[in-house]
């Protein structure tokens, strides 16, 4: 549990800028949806108020109105209101497709049957009259017995993560569950993904017991024809990488079937990056 922090008037100036920083990209994705100033106050009222209540308690005392707005600097008034409500609807709600589609992907790429001798994801027949133990309906029912093979199918086409071939065969498009399409699905993974990066980066920052691995390349004189070979190069290692990781971590998970102890879940990124150099626009 944090240690409740001291009451100060004035953040770290390397910190505000690098909040400052981090932060500018979340605004512009903002912007460009119509999602003004006043909503975001809102928003953040909310998640101030409860992180105060939630992870700054001090143990054996009632959490009270009082301390969370003096943590938060919400006005009490907004502090009960906000305590009291009824949770969000939705939150952190992980779309049925990413949860059934995660796991079919994670089977696709590390299970003998379904990977060739060179350790890629199959071409796979549609039905199990065609293919047998090595085909797409037989892949589905490892994973759930209670939703058709069809209706994965169709789900996964939509959002870009296979495509049929000339055969018809059912082919992977990515070695991982990435939607190309699917609003709610892509925004699921951009709430995942850049929590656990910024969660990783923020617990750094605050202790040097154990650091998470949080490691980056980056250079600002690159050509557009360096930067596209840079990319593939990271698509191609990142790739094997996640495969590798991927593997071992669903053998552990079947080991640790049995086991007692509390679960834990983890996740490892991998990300490409590239824009034009912009001048420093850093303020004297």
């Amino acid at each position: 549990m944090p240690t409740p922090p001291p009451i100060a008037h004035e953040p770290p100036a390397a910190l505000a800028a690098a909040l400052r920083r981090l932060q500018r990209p979340l605004v512009k994705l903002m912007l460009a949806h119509g999602i003004t100033l006043p909503f975001t106050v809102e928003l953040l009222k909310r998640l101030f108020v409860e992180v105060a209540d939630d992870d700054f308690r001090i143990e054996g005392k009632a959490q009270t109105d009082s301390r969370v707005s003096l943590l938060s600097g919400v006005h009490r008034k907004d502090v009960r209101r906000l305590r009291h409500a009824p949770p969000q609807p939705g939150e952190a709600t992980m779309p049925a497709a990413v949860s059934l589609g995660a796991q079919l992907v994670a089977a696709w790429v590390s299970n003998p049957p379904f990977v060739d001798q060179h350790d890629r994801p199959r071409p796979l027949p549609r039905l199990a009259s065609e293919g047998g133990e090595v085909s797409f309906e037989a892949l589905v029912a490892g994973i759930s017995t209670d939703i058709r093979a069809r209706a994965v199918l169709d789900e996964m086409l939509r959002l870009g993560v296979v495509y049929l071939d000339e055969r018809l065969r059912v082919c992977l498009n990515t070695e991982g569950f990435v939607p190309q399409k699917g609003y709610a699905e892509k925004a699921y993974y951009l709430g995942h993904n850049v929590h656990d990066h910024l969660a990783a980066a923020a617990a750094n920052l605050e202790s040097t017991k154990s650091p998470f691995l949080e490691r980056s390349v980056h250079y600002d004189a690159l050509s557009p024809e360096s930067i596209k070979e840079l990319a593939a190069l990271a698509a191609a290692l990142g790739t094997q990488t996640l495969k590798n990781v991927n593997r071992k971590a669903a053998e552990l998970e079947r080991k640790d079937a049995h086991s007692k102890e509390p679960r834990q879940r983890m996740t490892l990124g991998v990300y490409f990056y590239s824009e034009p150099t912009q001048p420093d626009r850093s303020e004297p």
